[in-house]
């Protein structure tokens, strides 16, 4: 049976808000994971309105949750480097009482201005995206043994240097969270066929989907990995106003092989709306299946 959770994009919406969509989410079975955005300025709408840090806010919706799980998808590889990533995402698992699902990515493509100038706003090194591939693939590994290792360890590699990297405490989970990978490009297939424990992709045109499943396969294949030890996982937005459409997509999703859906929420948020997920969307796909 797949599995169903919601993302609520923390943009052009106040932090209670969100809170209240958890908290309700939180209580409703059918409702399994729930997802922040990894963003430092809005990416759509008033380019002056709010959008809070990710990290920061997941740790705080972590200590006001009990159930779900949770993550960023994805966090970019980006703003944070691996080893202090790797001991704020140990840390929220903590809090969280090891709920913390572990989504990273690359970072936004240099062809999507409104995201890149976060980077430049806040004084981040913007690579061009094969940079970012080759990294991204090392911080997998580095946060891997961050979270792993029982004794400090060196790693000199070509995008980073640790002298005496250890983490303490540990991640709850054994051996460490789920990774997440999220992306769509051949590249990123590349790194997720090596590393990822979970990969996602938004949804849109699903045949174009259906063919980066079948390349993530190959991938797989060719590094002698079972591609069954992925979990595929697709972002889907959520209509309000027509359900059936958000319906449809699921349903296609499901054919075509994944098992871990995320519905994209807009807001404002409806009273009631995780409520309205379970009802409208999970139940009621089940129903047609």
């Amino acid at each position: 049976m797949p599995s169903f959770g919601i993302m609520t994009a923390p943009m052009q919406v106040g932090y209670h808000d969100i809170l209240r969509v958890w908290q309700e989410a939180d209580s409703v079975a059918e409702i399994e994971h729930a997802w922040l955005f990894d963003h430092l300025l809005p990416i759509a709408g008033d380019l002056g309105g709010p959008a809070h840090e990710g990290w920061t806010l997941l740790s705080a919706l972590a200590a006001h949750t009990r159930r779900l799980r949770l993550g960023l998808l994805v966090t970019s590889n980006r703003f944070r480097p691996p080893a202090m990533l790797a001991k704020i995402a140990a840390t929220v698992d903590v809090v969280s009482g090891g709920r913390l699902d572990f989504g990273i990515g690359a970072g936004s493509r240099p062809g999507h201005p409104l995201a890149r100038r976060e980077y430049e706003a806040h004084g981040l090194p913007f690579h061009d995206f094969a940079h970012s591939v080759e990294s991204l693939a090392e911080a997998c590994t580095v946060i891997r043994r961050v979270w792993t290792e029982t004794e400090p360890f060196d790693f000199d590699g070509a995008h980073v240097q640790l002298t005496g990297a250890f983490c303490n405490p540990k991640p709850v989970q054994r051996p460490h969270p789920p990774i997440l990978i999220g992306g769509r490009s051949s590249a990123i297939l590349r790194v997720v066929a090596e590393h990822a424990d979970v990969w996602n992709i938004p949804g849109g045109d699903i045949g174009d989907v259906v063919r980066r499943n079948a390349l993530l396969d190959r991938y797989c294949a060719e590094i002698g990995r079972d591609p069954a030890s992925i979990t595929r996982s697709i972002h889907l937005p959520v209509s309000y106003d027509r359900p059936g459409t958000t319906r449809e997509a699921i349903g296609e999703a499901v054919a075509a092989g994944f098992r871990h859906l995320v519905l994209g929420l807009p807001a404002p948020y409806p009273d009631g709306v995780a409520r309205w997920v379970a009802d409208e969307l999970v139940t009621a796909s089940a129903r047609r299946a």
